[in-house]
C-alpha cells in the first residue's frame, strides 16, 4: 500500500512540473510558452532571411550597401551616398510575419547623420511590427502602414529624449480604453547618450496587447493596434476601405531614417 500511494505521488509531482514547464502566466496575466525556444533572426555573418525596401527603389536593391553585416554587427551606414540622402527612407524586412511573440534587440546609434537628413531623424530609428508586406508597398512610399517602436538617442545633456517610443504610420492604438490618433506616444524611459548598447524588447499578443521595455524595464503598453492614421493616402486602397479594422499580425522591419545604427542579437520567442 505504502509502495503504491509513492506511486502516485511521484505521478503527480510529474504532472505539477510539466504543467509548470510548459507555461506560466506573465505579468500580462496571459499565458506564454515558457521553454523559451528563441528563434535567431539574425545570424550574425549575411542579410539572409531579410531584404530591403529604400524608397525610389524596387524590393530587394540595397543601395550604396545601406544595409551591412560587419563583426557580426547589422550596420545601417550612409558612407556611400556622397552626403545626399534626399529622404531615401529605407526598411530591412524579415522573411517571416509573426503575431504573437517577444521580441529582443540591442541596438546603437554611431556617426553622425548624413548632412541632408531631416531634424526630427538625428540619432532617429525604429523597428517596425504588425508591418504590411514589403511587396505591398509603392515604389515611393516612404514607411510601411505599421507599428513604429521608435528608438531616439539623448541629444543633449539633461534634456529628455526617452526611447521605445511609439509612432503610428497608417495606424491607431487604444490606451486606457481610448482611441489614440496622435502620430507619437513617448515611453516612460530613461535618455540614452553616446554609442552605448541598449536593450530593446517588445512583447506582442496579436491585437490584444503590446507592451515596450528598455533594459527589462516596461516603459510602454497599448492595446487594440488598428488600420486608420495619419495620411491614409500615403497607403494603397485596400488600406483605407479598412479603417477601423484590428491588425492581429504582420512583419518586422529594421529602419533606414538617416543617422546610422547598429543592431545585434536580434531574437523571437512565440508565444502559446
Amino acid at each position: 500500500m505504502k509502495l503504491y500511494f509513492k506511486i502516485i505521488l511521484i505521478f503527480l509531482g510529474l504532472l505539477i512540473f510539466n504543467g509548470c514547464k510548459e507555461k506560466k502566466h506573465s505579468d500580462t496575466g496571459l499565458e506564454v510558452n515558457n521553454e523559451e525556444r528563441w528563434i535567431q533572426l539574425f545570424n550574425g555573418k549575411n542579410l539572409d532571411g531579410w531584404t530591403p525596401k529604400i524608397r525610389g527603389y524596387a524590393l530587394g536593391e540595397n543601395i550604396y550597401n545601406t544595409f551591412r553585416v560587419d563583426d557580426g554587427v547589422l550596420k545601417v551606414s550612409y558612407d556611400g551616398y556622397n552626403g545626399i540622402f534626399n529622404d531615401r527612407f529605407g526598411h530591412l524586412f524579415y522573411k517571416t510575419p509573426f503575431s504573437n511573440y517577444r521580441l529582443k534587440i540591442q541596438y546603437r546609434f554611431t556617426g553622425d547623420q548624413i548632412k541632408d537628413g531631416a531634424g526630427w531623424a538625428k540619432r532617429n530609428s525604429g523597428v517596425m511590427i504588425h508591418s504590411q508586406s514589403p511587396e505591398s508597398m509603392t515604389l515611393e512610399q516612404n514607411f510601411p502602414l505599421s507599428i513604429e517602436v521608435q528608438m531616439l538617442g539623448g541629444l543633449i545633456e539633461g534634456e529628455n529624449r526617452p526611447t521605445a517610443n511609439l509612432c503610428t504610420p497608417g495606424t491607431n492604438v487604444e490606451m486606457n480604453g481610448k482611441l489614440i490618433t496622435t502620430h507619437c506616444t513617448p515611453s516612460t524611459s530613461e535618455t540614452y547618450y553616446g554609442d552605448q548598447w541598449i536593450n530593446l524588447e517588445v512583447e506582442v499578443h496579436r491585437d490584444s496587447l503590446i507592451i515596450h521595455k528598455i533594459n527589462d524595464k516596461e516603459v510602454l503598453r497599448y492595446s487594440k493596434p488598428q488600420i486608420g492614421g495619419g495620411d491614409m493616402d500615403a497607403y494603397t486602397a485596400e488600406y483605407k476601405d479598412s479603417i477601423g479594422e484590428l491588425i492581429k499580425g504582420g512583419y518586422i522591419s529594421l529602419q533606414s531614417e538617416s543617422h546610422p545604427v547598429e543592431f545585434r542579437n536580434i531574437e523571437l520567442l512565440e508565444l502559446d
